[in-house]
């Protein structure tokens, strides 16, 4: 293994910028990327950070993030969700992956969760065979539901 994880720092909030926005155009989504690193940085390193991210990185450079955050299941308690896995193109099939995989899995078992929660497009058939080989339970019967800001707003005003 040519690349090293490790908890991200506030100089890395830029790579990872970089790494969001290639998994949005990979998504067919290239303009949803909202975010900025100002608020990478308030939000990932204030008193209380709204998230993690493990890094990989090699040569110094990031290769790949892991950003997660902790979030209550009112039938599991603690829980993890796993907001985005990216690993740059050109570095993909290096292990990285399944190395920021494994980290994120490992902070959850060590730090007492119960369990780790994520979401994959549904056509990303590599990720989900992926997932399901390490003993993920991949829910085909959920959809995911989401409100965007515009909308919530219209909702707030109509009500």
């Amino acid at each position: 293994m040519d690349f090293s994880i490790r908890l991200g720092e506030q100089k890395d909030m830029q790579s990872v910028l970089d790494l969001i926005t290639e998994l949005a155009v990979f998504e067919k989504e290239p303009d949803a990327v909202e975010i900025t690193v100002d608020d990478l940085i308030q939000d990932g390193f204030s008193e209380n950070p709204k998230f993690k991210v493990f890094v990989a990185e090699q040569e110094n450079a990031i290769i790949g993030i892991a950003l997660f955050y902790e979030r209550f299941s009112t039938w599991k308690g603690r829980t993890i969700h796993l907001e985005d896995l990216i690993v740059t193109k050109k570095k993909q099939k290096i292990g990285a992956g399944k190395a920021l995989y494994t980290a994120v899995l490992k902070y959850a078992h060590d730090n007492n969760f119960n369990r780790v929660a994520w979401e994959v497009i549904d056509w990303n058939t590599n990720a989900i065979n992926f997932y399901k080989s390490t003993g993920a339970t991949y829910l085909n019967d959920w959809s995911v539901v989401q409100m965007n800001k515009e909308n919530l707003a219209k909702f707030i005003q109509n009500s």
